[in-house]
């Protein structure tokens, strides 16, 4: 067959089994069937940051906001994101967002590297302010 089709709301949510409250994150890549493509797709509730930073060693990636606004901070700068904005991130860079007060619905895609989905992670990257 030449093609795969999900619907990204039936996909698990996988963040209640990393114990994360606020967030809905789903990853469509294996239902799709896709080799070297990495999609996520995140919704956060008012005011919520996901709890970590996070980066990788050699995939970049691209944030699209597809609805509500927030802000994104990579590495040591901080700034506002809406509808439609699109970030891209370095492999190294380490990156995290947070919704506004409309939350966010962010996509996120890059290039699918065995292994580097175990990417470095640091709970205290951005600290509560």
């Amino acid at each position: 067959m030449g093609y795969d089709k999900v619907n990204i709301d039936a996909l698990e949510d996988q963040a209640p089994g990393f114990g994360i409250e606020g967030q809905e994150s789903r990853f469509a890549r294996q239902a799709v069937g896709a080799e070297r493509i990495g999609l996520a797709h995140y919704r956060l509730q008012p005011g919520r940051r996901i709890p970590f930073g996070h980066r990788h060693r050699s995939m970049e990636e691209a944030y699209v906001v597809l609805a509500g606004s927030g802000r994104f901070r990579v590495d040591d700068k901080t700034f506002d994101v809406g509808v439609h904005d699109v970030v891209r991130v370095e492999p190294s860079s380490w990156r995290g967002w947070e919704a506004g007060p409309d939350g966010m619905e962010l996509l996120a895609v890059g290039e699918h590297v065995d292994g580097d989905g175990e990417s470095e992670l640091d709970m205290a990257w951005w600290p509560a302010g």
